[in-house]
Protein backbone atom coordinates (compact mmCIF):
# COMPACT_ATOMS: atom_id res chain seq x y z
CA UNK A 1 0.00 0.00 0.00
CA UNK A 2 1.39 2.95 -1.47
CA UNK A 3 0.95 6.73 0.54
CA UNK A 4 -1.35 9.05 -1.13
CA UNK A 5 -0.28 12.39 -2.94
CA UNK A 6 1.05 14.95 -0.46
CA UNK A 7 -1.88 17.31 -0.87
CA UNK A 8 0.82 20.63 -0.61
CA UNK A 9 3.09 19.48 -3.13
CA UNK A 10 6.70 19.53 -3.32
CA UNK A 11 7.53 23.13 -4.40
CA UNK A 12 10.11 25.26 -3.16
CA UNK A 13 7.55 27.41 -1.59
CA UNK A 14 5.73 24.32 0.58
CA UNK A 15 9.59 24.30 1.79
CA UNK A 16 9.51 27.31 3.11
CA UNK A 17 5.81 27.25 4.53
CA UNK A 18 6.84 24.16 6.45
CA UNK A 19 9.96 26.31 7.94
CA UNK A 20 7.98 28.89 8.68
CA UNK A 21 4.94 26.21 10.40
CA UNK A 22 7.23 24.46 12.51
CA UNK A 23 9.70 27.97 14.04
CA UNK A 24 6.10 29.25 14.69
CA UNK A 25 4.63 26.21 16.49
CA UNK A 26 7.49 24.93 18.17
CA UNK A 27 6.72 26.24 21.55
CA UNK A 28 3.27 25.20 21.56
CA UNK A 29 3.35 21.46 19.78
CA UNK A 30 6.86 20.77 20.83
CA UNK A 31 7.46 22.34 24.49
CA UNK A 32 7.06 18.60 26.24
CA UNK A 33 8.79 16.94 23.07
CA UNK A 34 11.62 15.06 24.61
CA UNK A 35 13.46 11.82 24.21
CA UNK A 36 16.23 9.99 26.98
CA UNK A 37 19.44 9.71 26.31
CA UNK A 38 20.61 6.55 24.08
CA UNK A 39 16.78 6.02 23.21
CA UNK A 40 16.05 5.18 19.29
CA UNK A 41 13.73 7.27 18.07
CA UNK A 42 12.22 7.02 14.93
CA UNK A 43 10.47 9.84 12.69
CA UNK A 44 8.29 9.05 10.19
CA UNK A 45 7.72 11.32 7.37
CA UNK A 46 10.02 14.06 7.89
CA UNK A 47 9.83 15.63 5.11
CA UNK A 48 12.38 18.13 4.87
CA UNK A 49 13.40 18.30 8.31
CA UNK A 50 11.67 21.04 10.29
CA UNK A 51 10.26 19.11 12.70
CA UNK A 52 13.75 17.12 12.62
CA UNK A 53 15.42 19.98 13.70
CA UNK A 54 12.92 20.32 16.59
CA UNK A 55 13.99 16.60 17.58
CA UNK A 56 17.07 16.72 17.52
CA UNK A 57 17.56 20.09 19.27
CA UNK A 58 15.49 18.75 22.11
CA UNK A 59 17.37 15.49 22.27
CA UNK A 60 20.49 15.03 21.62
CA UNK A 61 21.82 12.24 22.84
CA UNK A 62 18.85 10.35 21.60
CA UNK A 63 19.48 8.23 17.83
CA UNK A 64 16.93 9.12 15.86
CA UNK A 65 16.51 7.50 13.01
CA UNK A 66 14.30 9.82 10.36
CA UNK A 67 12.28 8.22 7.03
CA UNK A 68 10.54 10.07 4.49
CA UNK A 69 8.64 8.39 0.71
CA UNK A 70 10.45 11.48 -0.99
CA UNK A 71 14.32 11.50 -1.96
CA UNK A 72 13.82 15.18 -2.22
CA UNK A 73 12.77 15.77 0.88
CA UNK A 74 15.33 13.84 2.70
CA UNK A 75 17.98 15.50 0.70
CA UNK A 76 16.86 18.42 2.28
CA UNK A 77 16.05 17.32 5.57
CA UNK A 78 20.13 16.19 5.07
CA UNK A 79 21.08 19.77 4.47
CA UNK A 80 19.27 21.12 7.10
CA UNK A 81 20.95 18.79 9.81
CA UNK A 82 24.10 19.50 8.41
CA UNK A 83 23.99 23.03 8.32
CA UNK A 84 23.23 22.46 12.95
CA UNK A 85 26.57 20.44 12.66
CA UNK A 86 24.39 17.67 14.27
CA UNK A 87 26.06 14.69 13.35
CA UNK A 88 25.06 10.68 13.48
CA UNK A 89 21.53 11.24 12.28
CA UNK A 90 20.14 8.75 9.79
CA UNK A 91 17.98 9.25 7.09
CA UNK A 92 16.55 6.55 5.30
CA UNK A 93 14.58 6.63 2.00
CA UNK A 94 10.99 4.20 2.77
CA UNK A 95 7.80 3.93 2.44
CA UNK A 96 5.59 3.68 5.65
CA UNK A 97 3.96 0.93 4.87
CA UNK A 98 6.93 -1.17 4.03
CA UNK A 99 9.26 0.23 6.28
CA UNK A 100 12.68 -2.00 6.98
CA UNK A 101 12.91 -2.31 10.57
CA UNK A 102 12.73 -5.10 12.01
CA UNK A 103 9.71 -5.38 15.25
CA UNK A 104 10.44 -3.84 18.78
CA UNK A 105 13.36 -2.11 17.26
CA UNK A 106 12.71 1.27 18.53
CA UNK A 107 11.53 3.05 22.10
CA UNK A 108 10.05 5.89 20.35
CA UNK A 109 7.79 6.66 17.52
CA UNK A 110 7.49 10.52 16.35
CA UNK A 111 4.90 11.05 13.44
CA UNK A 112 4.18 14.49 12.55
CA UNK A 113 1.34 15.67 10.03
CA UNK A 114 1.52 12.93 8.12
CA UNK A 115 -1.64 10.25 8.92
CA UNK A 116 -3.49 13.45 7.35
CA UNK A 117 -2.05 12.33 4.31
CA UNK A 118 -2.62 8.48 4.47
CA UNK A 119 -5.42 6.67 2.93
CA UNK A 120 -5.51 3.68 5.87
CA UNK A 121 -4.04 5.79 9.17
CA UNK A 122 -5.28 2.94 11.37
CA UNK A 123 -3.19 0.61 9.55
CA UNK A 124 -0.30 2.61 9.19
CA UNK A 125 -0.94 3.00 13.50
CA UNK A 126 -0.87 -0.46 13.86
CA UNK A 127 2.63 -1.34 11.92
CA UNK A 128 4.27 1.21 13.95
CA UNK A 129 2.75 -0.48 17.11
CA UNK A 130 4.79 -3.32 16.18
CA UNK A 131 8.10 -1.44 15.50
CA UNK A 132 8.06 -0.32 19.15
CA UNK A 133 9.79 -2.33 21.91
CA UNK A 134 7.30 -3.63 24.89
CA UNK A 135 6.58 -0.39 26.96
CA UNK A 136 7.33 1.72 23.85
CA UNK A 137 5.96 5.32 23.13
CA UNK A 138 4.74 6.97 20.20
CA UNK A 139 3.70 10.82 19.85
CA UNK A 140 1.30 11.73 17.27
CA UNK A 141 0.85 15.67 16.12
CA UNK A 142 -1.99 16.03 13.46
CA UNK A 143 -4.26 19.18 12.90
CA UNK A 144 -8.02 19.72 12.38
CA UNK A 145 -8.84 22.01 9.53
CA UNK A 146 -12.62 21.33 10.99
CA UNK A 147 -11.77 23.54 14.42
CA UNK A 148 -10.67 26.35 12.59
CA UNK A 149 -12.84 29.59 13.08
CA UNK A 150 -12.02 33.19 12.17
CA UNK A 151 -13.20 36.73 12.15
CA UNK A 152 -13.84 38.27 9.87
CA UNK A 153 -15.75 35.45 8.42
CA UNK A 154 -17.08 35.89 4.72
CA UNK A 155 -18.50 33.32 2.68
CA UNK A 156 -15.67 33.53 -0.11
CA UNK A 157 -13.03 33.54 2.76
CA UNK A 158 -15.06 29.68 4.23
CA UNK A 159 -15.73 28.65 0.51
CA UNK A 160 -11.81 28.68 -0.16
CA UNK A 161 -10.81 26.86 3.08
CA UNK A 162 -13.36 24.34 2.67
CA UNK A 163 -11.52 23.91 -0.75
CA UNK A 164 -8.42 22.61 1.05
CA UNK A 165 -10.98 20.13 2.86
CA UNK A 166 -12.94 18.95 0.19
CA UNK A 167 -9.13 18.62 -1.94
CA UNK A 168 -7.31 16.36 0.36
CA UNK A 169 -10.66 14.29 0.83
CA UNK A 170 -10.51 13.75 -2.97
CA UNK A 171 -7.17 12.50 -3.18
CA UNK A 172 -7.27 10.37 -0.16
CA UNK A 173 -6.16 12.12 3.05
CA UNK A 174 -8.61 13.55 6.37
CA UNK A 175 -7.70 16.79 7.14
CA UNK A 176 -10.27 16.54 9.88
CA UNK A 177 -7.76 13.70 11.50
CA UNK A 178 -7.19 15.59 14.54
CA UNK A 179 -10.44 14.71 16.52
CA UNK A 180 -9.60 11.05 15.58
CA UNK A 181 -6.71 10.30 17.38
CA UNK A 182 -7.60 8.82 20.25
CA UNK A 183 -9.92 6.11 18.95
CA UNK A 184 -6.95 5.49 15.97
CA UNK A 185 -4.26 5.15 18.88
CA UNK A 186 -7.18 2.92 20.10
CA UNK A 187 -8.18 0.93 17.58
CA UNK A 188 -4.55 0.20 17.10
CA UNK A 189 -4.00 -1.52 20.23
CA UNK A 190 -2.27 1.42 22.29
CA UNK A 191 -2.63 2.03 26.03
CA UNK A 192 -1.97 4.60 28.22
CA UNK A 193 -3.29 7.23 25.86
CA UNK A 194 -3.35 10.98 26.33
CA UNK A 195 -4.18 13.73 23.74
CA UNK A 196 -4.18 17.06 24.43
CA UNK A 197 -5.48 19.84 22.06
CA UNK A 198 -2.85 23.33 21.36
CA UNK A 199 -4.88 25.87 20.05
CA UNK A 200 -3.38 28.97 17.89
CA UNK A 201 -5.40 32.41 18.66
CA UNK A 202 -3.97 34.78 16.11
CA UNK A 203 -4.94 38.28 16.56
CA UNK A 204 -2.68 41.54 16.31
CA UNK A 205 -1.39 41.41 19.79
CA UNK A 206 0.35 38.65 18.36
CA UNK A 207 2.37 39.49 15.63
CA UNK A 208 4.06 36.37 15.57
CA UNK A 209 1.32 34.33 15.03
CA UNK A 210 -0.27 36.87 12.55
CA UNK A 211 2.23 36.44 9.92
CA UNK A 212 4.18 33.37 10.62
CA UNK A 213 0.80 31.24 11.20
CA UNK A 214 -2.08 33.18 9.22
CA UNK A 215 0.16 34.60 6.48
CA UNK A 216 2.90 32.40 6.03
CA UNK A 217 1.25 29.06 6.87
CA UNK A 218 -1.95 28.85 6.83
CA UNK A 219 -2.75 31.17 3.67
CA UNK A 220 -0.07 29.95 1.75
CA UNK A 221 -1.59 26.17 2.36
CA UNK A 222 -4.56 26.91 1.15
CA UNK A 223 -3.52 29.22 -2.08
CA UNK A 224 -1.96 25.51 -2.61
CA UNK A 225 -5.30 23.80 -3.44
CA UNK A 226 -6.60 26.56 -6.08
CA UNK A 227 -5.52 24.90 -9.48
CA UNK A 228 -7.13 21.32 -8.19
CA UNK A 229 -10.46 23.45 -7.03
CA UNK A 230 -10.92 25.09 -9.44
CA UNK A 231 -10.43 22.42 -12.22
CA UNK A 232 -12.87 20.02 -9.99
CA UNK A 233 -15.38 22.72 -9.84
CA UNK A 234 -15.07 23.34 -6.44
CA UNK A 235 -15.09 27.04 -6.58
CA UNK A 236 -14.43 29.96 -9.65
CA UNK A 237 -11.27 31.11 -10.26
CA UNK A 238 -12.28 34.86 -8.66
CA UNK A 239 -13.71 33.43 -6.03
CA UNK A 240 -11.25 31.85 -4.73
CA UNK A 241 -9.14 34.78 -5.16
CA UNK A 242 -11.14 36.94 -3.08
CA UNK A 243 -11.79 33.95 -0.25
CA UNK A 244 -7.96 34.24 -0.40
CA UNK A 245 -7.77 38.51 0.45
CA UNK A 246 -10.35 37.86 3.28
CA UNK A 247 -8.16 35.36 4.71
CA UNK A 248 -5.23 37.95 4.67
CA UNK A 249 -7.99 40.43 6.31
CA UNK A 250 -8.19 37.92 9.32
CA UNK A 251 -4.14 38.51 10.00
CA UNK A 252 -4.75 42.41 10.25
CA UNK A 253 -5.41 44.65 12.94
CA UNK A 254 -8.85 44.01 12.81
CA UNK A 255 -8.81 39.93 12.40
CA UNK A 256 -8.62 36.82 14.20
CA UNK A 257 -7.70 33.44 13.12
CA UNK A 258 -8.19 30.28 15.41
CA UNK A 259 -7.00 26.83 14.85
CA UNK A 260 -6.63 23.97 16.92
CA UNK A 261 -3.78 21.28 16.72
CA UNK A 262 -4.12 17.90 18.85
CA UNK A 263 -1.27 16.16 19.99
CA UNK A 264 -1.47 12.23 20.91
CA UNK A 265 0.75 9.94 23.13
CA UNK A 266 0.27 6.22 23.65
CA UNK A 267 2.01 3.40 24.74
CA UNK A 268 2.74 0.27 23.02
Amino acid sequence: MKQTHYVHGYSEREAERLSDQASTLSDLLHHDTFFPPGSRVLEVGCGTGCQTRILAGHSPDAEIVSVDISRASLTMAKATLGDLGIPGHQFILGDLFRLPFQENSFDHIFVCFVLEHLPDPGTALRILRDLLKPGGSITVIEGDHGSCYFHPETGMALAAWHCLIDVQAIIGGNSLIGRQLYPLLSSAGYKDIHVSPRMVCSDHSKPEFEEGFVRKTIIPMVEGVRFQAVGEGMIKPHDFDLGIADLHRTASAGGTFCYTFFKGTAKK
